[in-house]
């Protein structure tokens, strides 16, 4: 059975970190470029970051450049999130995204939200004092 399965998430105080992490299973990882996207109360799903099925590539939303790093591990079939300087305008479901990268040439468009193959049910983060 394929699955994404989050994990990491929790309460942070701002000005915190929290690394998230996504344990893939079913399938194998290292031919999907990886993504993490997060939905706030009210608002719609958005990307934030991106990485590509080798993990030489990367991208993120302006949004959290500079504060969140994406990494994977295709051997452990792991991607992580490592996220800096936490706000309150962090707080969301974070959810872990998967989407055949193949022999495709990376871009950032593999992790659009409307071309991701697999969803993980996601980790909730709240950023709050």
């Amino acid at each position: 059975q394929l699955q994404l399965v989050e994990s990491g998430g929790g309460l942070v105080q701002p000005g915190g970190s929290l690394r998230l992490s996504c344990a893939a299973s079913g399938f194998t990882a290292d031919v999907y470029a990886m993504g993490w996207f997060r939905q706030a109360p009210g608002k719609e799903r958005e990307g934030i970051a991106c990485i590509s099925s080798s993990g030489d590539s990367t991208n993120y939303a302006d949004s959290v450049k500079g504060r969140f790093t994406i990494s994977r591990d295709n051997a452990k079939n792991m991607v992580y999130l490592q996220m800096n300087s936490l706000e309150p305008e962090a707080t969301a479901v974070y959810y872990c995204a998967a989407n055949l990268q193949g022999l495709r040439v990376w871009s950032s468009q593999l992790c659009n939200y409307y071309g991701i193959d697999y969803w993980g049910k996601g980790t909730s983060v709240t950023v709050s004092s």
